[in-house]
């Protein structure tokens, strides 16, 4: 078996970011909403203001995985955090070790960066995901749901036109969007 290095993604490896990102897609069965572009990423991930990072496991040369991870701040501790936005092997490498090297990269730099957690989410009926991610001896916060402004959504509050839905609690099996 192949040791895993994890390495900082560079501007040249814009193109396998995007291949990476499809293949997450694709295995959530959201391959059709994936609107990233070769062009996008490198302004947004390699521009003046970079909005993310990525790393990237290569098993030998061999580029097996990535993650794309963000700073956040937590209020309640005063501190900065890690946000894990998409962990992604290839199918063919998963049980190897990859997503535990990157899970320890993200943690050791969460640590080097002062910060006080490191966060994702994790889609509900990813079994697997959830196991790991408890062997490791993470919390799964049963309390806590994501919420997302979106497109038309997002536009019209930005805008000040206010909702489109009706307000109050949502209905049973309303879930929303999953995309990551």
């Amino acid at each position: 078996m192949e040791i895993t290095v994890v390495r900082a993604a560079t501007v040249a490896d814009v193109d396998l970011i995007l291949e990476l990102i499809r293949a997450l897609a694709v295995f959530e069965g959201l391959a059709d909403q994936v609107e990233a572009t070769r062009e996008r990423l490198m302004r947004t991930l390699f521009g003046p203001s970079p909005a993310a990072e990525v790393l990237l496991a290569l098993e030998g040369d061999l580029p097996v995985g990535f993650a794309v991870h963000y700073p956040t701040f937590s209020t309640f501790l005063g501190k900065p955090g890690l946000h894990l936005e998409d962990l992604y092997v290839r199918p063919e490498h998963r049980g190897r070790g990859h997503g535990r090297a990157m899970l320890r990269h993200l943690a050791m730099l969460a640590v080097q960066r002062g910060c006080g957690r490191l966060e994702w989410t994790v889609l509900d009926w990813n079994e697997t995901a959830l196991g790991f991610y408890r062997s490791l001896g993470s919390d799964v916060l049963p309390d806590w749901r994501l919420c997302r402004l979106a497109g038309g959504a997002l536009d019209r509050l930005a805008s000040g036109l206010g909702p489109t839905r009706p307000t109050g609690p949502p209905k049973t099996g309303d879930q929303g969007a999953r995309n990551g």
